[in-house]
């Protein structure tokens, strides 16, 4: 059974990279065949921002990027009790998550518009 996510759950995605140089929270970590690069996984914190009707969610990072994902994406779960306890500074506050509102008829359009950041923002 799936999970039902809403608007305002912290959820874990793992993301898949490579580098030359994973960085301190890469996990599973393997070296290409060739020896040149590292392919690894990072877990990111994110907070649901809306639930779109075709199964889809806006979420979004501490530093306030969005991102659209499949409700059902095998790498998007919710976080563990303890994660929520250990890594939660790494969360998005949730008073971020209020004045996201999206309606099922503009909601494509919704996504193609970002809000300007605060240069201050960027520095903390």
């Amino acid at each position: 059974m799936l999970p039902y996510f809403h608007p305002g759950d912290v959820v874990v995605y793992r993301k898949h990279k490579s580098s030359v140089h994973p960085g301190p929270r890469a996990k599973d970590i393997f070296p290409a065949p060739a020896g040149d690069f590292y392919s690894y996984a990072v877990d990111k914190f994110w907070r649901v921002v809306a639930v779109l009707p075709n199964d889809m969610l806006i979420v979004r990072s501490r530093r306030g990027k969005e991102h659209r994902i499949a409700a059902q994406d095998p790498a998007l779960r919710k976080p563990h009790w303890w994660e929520k306890l250990l890594y939660h500074r790494r969360f998005p506050p949730y008073a971020i998550t209020e004045s996201h509102q999206v309606s099922h008829q503009d909601w494509p359009n919704e996504l193609h518009q970002s809000s300007p950041r605060d240069p201050e923002e960027t520095h903390l």
